[in-house]
This record gives C-alpha cells, sequence and structure tokens, in this order.
C-alpha cells in the first residue's frame, strides 16, 4: 500500500491505496489559522504535525494497519516559510502562502534587482505578493533575532518531510513558487537571496538539498514511525507542493489536460513539457513535480468567500447550490470583486471585496449568493484564458470543495465552453502525492514506471459528476463576465 498525506491550510488529509489506485483508508484532522487585520496569516508547524498524526492513524485503522504501506508522499500547501535553527525547530509561526503583510518587501526586492523586467530576464518569474522570499525580507526586517537564528529555510512539505525523516530536501515544483529558484534552469537563484543577506551566503547556505521528483529521501525515523503507526521500512517519496500533487492526482502529467482547484483559494494548471515563461508576471511558470512544467495562476479568494456568503445568510453551504438554481447568469446585474484576501491574480495584494449593481429589483438572498460564486469563477477562468490564450480546453478535471456542488459544475461547463469531470476520490493531493510514492518506490526498487502509466490505473472520474457545456447559456456568462472586467478595470485599474 502507499500513504499520501496533503497538508493545507484548513487541515491535513491522508489516504492510503494499493497499487491500482483502489482507496484502503482516509483520515482528517482539522488546522487553526492566526489571522490578523494587516493581512497576517501563520500557522505553527507543530499543528502540521500533530494532524498529520491524527490523520494518518485514521487512514491506517480504516485500513487495518500500516505495516504493508511501502512508501509515502507528501503534499504541501505552496509558499509558506518554515525557518528552523540548528536543533531543527521552527523559529516561530510559518507565514501561509495567503499571507499578505509582506507586499510592501516583495515589491521593494523587485524594484531592488531593477524592476520586474529585470527579475523575469534573471530567474525566469516574477514573485508575487505571498511567494516565500518576500517573507524572508520581512522577517529580517521586522524579526532581526530570528532572523541570524535561521539554520535552514524550509517550505511546509519540505518541513514535514525533516520531521519523517530527519533529512532536508526540497523538489523542483514547490521550490519554484519561492522566488529564489529559477525555473528554466532548476537550481536555486542564490542572487536573489543575496538582495536580502547583503551577499554574505548565510542564506543560500540554509537552502536545502534538491532531489529528482522521483526521488527517495530515505525510511522514516523509528520516531516518525511510532508516532504513526508505520513500519521503519517505510520510505518517504519527495513529494511536492499542493498543486502540483493534485496536479498528478488528476492525470496531468503529459499536454493537453487542465485541472482546475476550487478550495480555500483557486487555481488553474496545465502540463507543458518546455517552460511557459510570462514576462507580465500573471502565470507562474512554475515547474511540476512530475519533471516538466505546470504554467499556473492562483487566485487566493474562492471558497472562504462562498463559505462566508452562505454562513452570513446563515443557511449551511448546501444552500449555494439552491442558489444557482434559483437565479440566472448574471445575478440579476449584480458583481461581486471577491477579494477578502486581496488578490494574486491579477496582482492586487492590498484590494478589498466590493459589491457592485445592486437594486431593490436584484438585492436577493439567491442573486448574493450567485454573485459570490461567479465572482469566484471569473476570476479562475480569466485565469484559464491566460493559459490557453488560443481556445476553449475540451475537458477540465475540477477539484476542491466548489467540485462537490453540481450546480457550480455546470455554471464552469457553461462558462468556459468545456466538458467537466470531477476524479472518483475527491482528495487529488493526496492521491497524487501516493501516485508519485509509488513511482519513488518502483524507481527505488530497480524497476522504474512512468507517473504516466501509474495515472491510467489510478485516476478515475466520478461519471455521475461530469458537467457538459449548455452552449446556449454562454453568451449570458460571457456578459457578465465582461461586467466583471469592467468593474475590476474601474475599480482597480487592471484588467481580469
Amino acid at each position: 500500500m502507499f500513504l499520501g498525506i496533503d497538508c493545507g491550510t484548513q487541515g491535513t488529509k491522508a489516504l492510503i491505496v494499493d497499487d491500482q489506485g483502489t482507496l484502503r483508508g482516509a483520515g482528517h484532522a482539522p488546522h487553526d489559522l492566526i489571522e490578523r487585520d494587516n493581512g497576517a496569516r501563520e500557522q505553527d508547524p507543530d499543528w502540521w504535525t500533530t494532524a498529520m498524526v491524527k490523520a494518518v492513524r485514521q487512514a491506517i485503522d480504516q485500513a487495518g494497519g500500516g505495516h504493508d504501506i511501502r512508501c509515502l508522499g507528501v503534499s504541501g500547501q505552496q509558499h509558506g516559510l518554515v525557518v528552523v535553527d540548528a536543533a531543527g525547530r521552527p523559529i516561530r509561526p510559518a507565514k501561509l502562502w495567503n499571507d499578505t503583510e509582506t507586499a510592501p518587501q516583495n515589491a521593494a526586492l523587485i524594484e531592488r534587482l531593477g524592476g520586474a523586467a529585470h527579475w523575469f530576464e534573471a530567474f525566469g518569474i516574477i514573485p508575487l505578493t505571498g511567494y516565500t522570499i518576500s517573507k524572508l525580507e520581512w522577517l529580517r526586517q521586522h524579526e532581526p533575532d530570528n532572523f541570524r537564528r535561521i539554520h535552514r529555510i524550509l517550505l511546509p512539505h519540505d518541513y514535514l518531510n525533516y520531521w519523517l525523516t530527519g533529512r532536508y530536501s526540497a523538489e523542483c515544483g514547490d521550490a519554484s513558487g519561492t522566488g529564489f529558484f529559477d525555473i528554466r534552469r532548476r537550481v536555486w537563484a542564490q542572487a536573489a537571496l543575496a538582495l536580502i543577506d547583503g551577499g554574505s551566503g548565510a542564506l543560500a547556505a540554509a537552502l536545502p538539498e534538491l532531489l529528482a521528483p522521483d526521488s527517495v529521501i530515505g525510511p522514516v525515523t523509528p520516531a516518525a514511525a511510532a508516532a504513526l503507526g508505520l513500519s521503519t521500512d517505510c520510505l518517504v517519496a519527495v513529494g511536492g507542493g499542493d498543486n502540483m500533487m493534485a496536479a498528478i492526482g488528476t492525470g496531468n502529467v503529459r499536454e493537453g489536460i487542465v485541472t482546475m482547484s476550487l478550495g480555500t483559494s483557486a487555481t488553474i494548471y496545465s502540463y507543458s513539457g518546455t517552460p511557459v515563461l510570462d514576462e507580465m508576471g500573471c502565470v507562474a511558470p512554475f515547474c511540476s513535480s512530475s519533471g516538466g512544467w505546470l504554467p499556473l495562476v492562483c487566485t487566493m479568494n474562492a471558497t472562504n468567500v462562498t463559505g462566508r456568503a452562505v454562513a452570513l445568510l446563515n443557511r449551511d453551504i448546501g444552500y449555494l447550490s439552491e442558489a444557482l438554481r434559483a437565479s440566472d447568469p448574471g445575478a440579476g446585474g449584480i458583481t461581486v470583486l471577491p477579494f477578502l484576501n486581496g488578490e494574486r491574480t491579477p496582482d492586487l495584494p492590498t484590494a478589498q471585496g466590493s459589491i457592485h449593481g445592486l437594486t431593490a429589483g436584484n438585492m436577493t438572498a439567491e442573486n448574493l449568493t450567485r454573485a459570490m460564486v461567479e465572482g469566484v469563477s471569473f476570476g479562475v477562468l480569466a485565469g484559464l484564458r491566460r493559459i490557453l490564450p488560443d481556445g476553449d480546453p475540451e475537458r477540465i478535471f475540477l477539484v476542491g470543495g466548489g467540485a462537490r456542488s453540481a450546480e457550480w459544475r455546470q455554471m464552469i461547463a457553461d462558462a468556459s465552453g468545456a466538458e467537466i469531470v470531477v476524479p472518483a476520490g475527491e482528495e487529488a493531493g493526496c492521491l497524487g502525492a501516493a501516485m508519485q510514492a509509488m513511482a519513488a518506490w518502483t524507481r527505488h526498487q530497480g524497476q522504474a514506471e512512468p507517473l504516466a502509466a501509474i495515472a491510467q490505473r489510478c485516476v478515475a472520474v466520478d461519471v455521475a459528476k461530469t458537467a457538459r457545456p449548455d452552449h446556449a447559456r454562454r453568451a449570458a456568462y460571457d456578459g457578465a463576465f465582461a461586467v466583471y472586467r469592467d468593474r475590476l478595470r474601474q475599480i482597480h485599474g487592471v484588467t481580469g
């Protein structure tokens, strides 16, 4: 059996599958979140390890034991900064992907290198607020004592791998979202870190070792094995960022496949065999965790917006679908710019949410709820147009909490013109991590199996959840999307 672990913003999930991808056990444990009005979003890494133990133990109980688990993989929320001291202990809470407190530091770093164009030319990527590099500069400015104690710089999944194995390591997919990684050459961009430490080399010396995407880091330590209920023979694969693992978990390991995730944030991405470079910085030209590249657009507001909307109306989450059924595309003329956490794409870290077009005639609970869903959806569909500017995709794999709503799936189908399919298992990140563990284990055994072959047998579609586009509704959504883009331009001076 193989174990996939996904450490997200809201909780940690665990999934155990056999080598055919058949589910054997699953578990989940929630996380707390530190939120401050200045945009800070943080979590204590100890919360992650505690949740991981709970989630894995639950999955193992369902699977009837953990000693047949040959290898595990970890998927982690991208961009978070975990700094540890010489004893391997976190120095402070991790600043997360959706932390916008470091927006001034991000802008200053880009200017220090001569502007976005120079940064792009040097490293093939332009750091956005939320990337890891600005968090290091923030730490240097605001907590100099903690900055001086840095022994290793890790991402969330890197830290969990260290907890599991005692070895500091990283891989190119997750590393490419730091802002101090050259995505074309697949090496750390030490010159970017020199902007922070003055060229002393201290930060470069704190970087973990980069491993290939099908590597095994090593076996779990006796302490980790005892905590989780695993054998000390269980190996740990290199793992990756949550988007990279979800790509693997939806079979997005070859060109022509699109994955859209509607979770706390929303992402959309498609595998490429060559680097996809965007000098405007709107498309993140990340490396994949399968040997290629994964051009990706991320918006920072998705189910956090829709969940708050239905809670405000004192309804449960099922009301989301009810409201979509009871209203029409365009929400009666209401448009929502859903920037509750600021926004990454377009790059508006200090933006706030806003509602436009309210009248006495259209101000209903159903229209307001639909407008929230449409605002979220239009943001991510604008990203799809950036990734695939030459036309609509034929098929989109939809994952995340938003994929559970039949009405939301149909909205995405109608607005995009694509067939929407949902994986048979909801946890694409967990499954992807388990699949990567399979690939790493077979390589370790001397009989390497390609991820594409593993995906062929492990990634199944829930046929009952497939949504095909109603082309008669496309025009209405195109009109509503045009209004959304006009509002974006009027209020923030940018286009979607």
